[in-house]
């Protein structure tokens, strides 16, 4: 008796999940780290993104979250990254920061895709003729001593870079190991972006103004 009780409930789930139809299976696959399998069998275009996204095929995954529209904009944001649309990128981060300004994902990956877009230059101007330059949103400013930004596109930084289905993702320890121009940065946009988090739900210390 004892010996049947496993078959049972693995008889329970396997009837479950065909009641629940393909798309449960595609979690499930998702989950099992087979995404090839997950986008063939997800029947929602952002579960489908999601799959072909992380399975490498970020032309496809980009085409899904289109399809999903607003339901996917933070990973719309991603796909375009990946595809080395940066400008089209950072515009999306910014509609998912309007949303909710308190994204501190979106908030710490549009700072970083920000670095690869390229300054904006004007016509020059007419007074003293000196070229107007326009830098990328929110970029931080390279110094003269800087190395230039990281050669790695977005794409192979997929492993800290990943679209969400819902739950919110936390940037991990291995930004570090991506950018290579300045060890410093992860902790430096990560302290940036909760304190942006604080002063939107109004628990930030007010700035001193104490002269000294």
């Amino acid at each position: 008796m004892r010996r049947l009780l496993p078959l049972a409930f693995v008889a329970a789930a396997i009837l479950a999940a065909v009641i629940a139809g393909p798309a449960a299976f595609a979690r499930l696959a998702l989950s099992a780290g087979v995404p090839g399998i997950a986008a063939r069998l997800a029947d929602d275009p952002v579960t489908r993104g999601v799959a072909l996204f992380e399975a490498g095929d970020y032309a496809a995954a980009d085409d899904a979250f289109r399809e999903a529209g607003r339901a996917a904009t933070y990973n719309r944001a991603m796909s375009l990254a990946a595809l080395g649309r940066y400008d089209e990128s950072v515009a999306y981060f910014e509609a998912v920061l309007f949303l909710d300004a308190t994204d501190a994902d979106a908030r710490f990956n549009r700072d970083l895709v920000a670095r690869f877009v390229d300054p904006v230059i004007g016509e020059a101007n007419t007074i003293d003729g000196i070229a107007a330059t326009a830098d990328a949103p929110d970029a931080d400013a390279a110094q003269p001593d800087q190395a230039p930004p990281s050669t790695l596109t977005l794409a192979e930084q997929r492993s800290v870079v990943r679209p969400r289905t819902g739950q919110a993702v936390a940037a991990s320890e291995a930004w570090l190991t991506t950018l290579a121009d300045d060890p410093g940065l992860y902790l430096k946009l990560r302290l940036k972006a909760e304190q942006q988090r604080r002063e939107d739900l109004g628990i930030a210390n007010p700035p001193e103004d104490t002269a000294w």
